[in-house]
């Protein structure tokens, strides 16, 4: 399993739940907007373009509300939303899921939680689909919750897809009936999101890289991008090729592992590198095996974060550093950013990938903080953020943040709660 990489500095010795101001008035929100998968939809933009409460000039008044209490801590698995609740992973192997606006205390237990098999961790995102919850296990197993629970405080899956290795960060999207997912065994695999009749189901087909796969499948136009670990972005007919392994229609090369996911936008795929590039394909491929990006962007550090798409603009976090660039490029081969985002205080890695929402781009830091910038930047080259959340006593933040109806919702933990670590930290006007 990849660890979460850190650089901290050292941070105030107390963390403060929020910085908190007075609110100002805001307009109601048109109405309940979901989050139902990784990144919020199939191509993994990271936006929502229905959000009205929040933006650049009130996000700084943003209060911690609620926290949802996990047994662990949440590593990389990122909260989904639909109908109300609130479902996320945790590393002590179990689903849980919460009611979206809390339950008139600071502290929420969970409507219900499910896991699998003993001895497993959950860093997958979950995806929410017709009335069921798909999120992947390190015990090698796509587990499917029925959304409603089952009428018990703890719940079983309705059946499980088999898998040869471990999902790790990778999390599911599901598409016209069928669930895609990586694991660390190098493959691609597709399942009927029906089930199969059988409380244990195999793959509709599968795709296979050359290496472990960390990256969760962005799906646009029939065809799913997934990255590897050997250094490639591959593109799979999200149809199959009507046999139980197929090939992929053509990769991509980049210069170092991808351990993060694509993202598919105005014909472009985007994905980020280990070798401190973010490199933009053309989505339609380029009538060869392999191909090379349309342009490429350097950046400082490594990265570990999804990038988000919008408006013409890709965010992406780089070592401690989020880096914002053209989505159409610069007219070359090379391209630098438009302006990068620091946080302030203790500095340390970027594994969460940025949401954006309203003109405001938000996203974890491994030192204990939630940021939101000002989508548009702050016309200089380097900016500070709008708005700090800080998690208490847990440095780690690699949970991806997700915004809607006004209310910013992001997995970490609690150290000093040695019985319950794990936290779904909440914040609102």
């Amino acid at each position: 399993m990849l660890r979460t990489w850190l650089r901290i500095s050292p941070l105030p010795a107390l963390l403060l739940a929020l910085m908190t101001s007075t609110p100002s008035s805001v307009a109601q929100d048109a109405g309940t907007v979901n989050w139902p998968t990784y990144h919020s939809n199939a191509q993994l933009t990271g936006f929502n373009p229905r959000e009205t409460l929040v933006n650049a000039r009130n996000v700084r008044f943003l209060q911690m509300k609620w926290a949802g209490v996990m047994d662990d801590l949440v590593d990389y698995s990122s909260p989904a939303i639909v109908n109300g609740v609130v479902y996320i992973g945790s590393t002590d192997g179990s689903l849980y899921a919460f009611d979206a606006t809390g339950c008139g205390s600071d502290l929420c237990m969970p409507l219900w939680k499910g896991s699998g098999k003993a001895g497993g961790s959950i860093v997958s995102s979950p995806a929410v689909s017709q009335g069921m919850v798909f999120v992947g296990s390190t015990t090698k197993e796509l587990l499917v919750f029925d959304a409603a629970g089952c009428g018990s405080a703890i719940c079983s899956p309705v059946w499980t897809g088999t898998v040869g290795g471990g999902i790790l960060q990778a999390s599911p999207v599901v598409v016209n009936g069928v669930v895609y997912v990586g694991a660390y065994d190098g493959k691609l695999y597709a399942f009927d999101a029906a089930g199969c009749g059988s409380a244990t189901c195999s793959p509709l087909w599968t795709g296979a890289t050359r290496s472990h796969i960390t990256s969760s499948p962005a799906v646009a136009n029939g065809v799913v991008y997934i990255g590897s670990n050997d250094k490639n972005l591959y593109a799979f007919a999200a149809a199959g090729c009507g046999s139980s392994t197929c090939s992929p229609l053509w990769a991509g090369a980049t210069k170092g592992p991808i351990y993060a996911s694509a993202a598919v936008a105005g014909g472009l795929v985007f994905v980020g590198s280990f070798d401190k590039s973010l490199y933009a394909f053309n989505a339609d491929g380029c009538g060869s095996a392999s191909c090379k990006p349309v342009w490429q962007g350097p950046t400082d550090g490594f990265i570990l974060s999804s990038p988000a798409v919008a408006k013409g603009t890709v965010y992406v976090g780089s070592d401690n550093l989020l880096e914002v660039f053209a989505a159409a490029g610069c007219g070359q081969a090379t391209c630098s950013p438009l302006w990068q985002g620091i946080a302030t205080g203790g500095q340390a890695s970027i594994v969460s990938g940025p949401a954006v929402a309203n003109g405001v781009v938000y996203y974890g830091q491994n030192n204990g903080q939630v940021l939101a910038f000002n989508a548009k930047g702050c016309g200089k080259k380097l900016c500070s953020p709008l708005f700090t959340g800080l998690t208490v006593a847990e440095p780690i933040v690699s949970s991806s943040p997700v915004m809607v109806n006004g209310t910013l919702y992001v997995g970490s933990g609690n150290q000093l709660d040695t019985g319950h670590m794990g936290r779904l930290y909440v914040w609102g006007q």
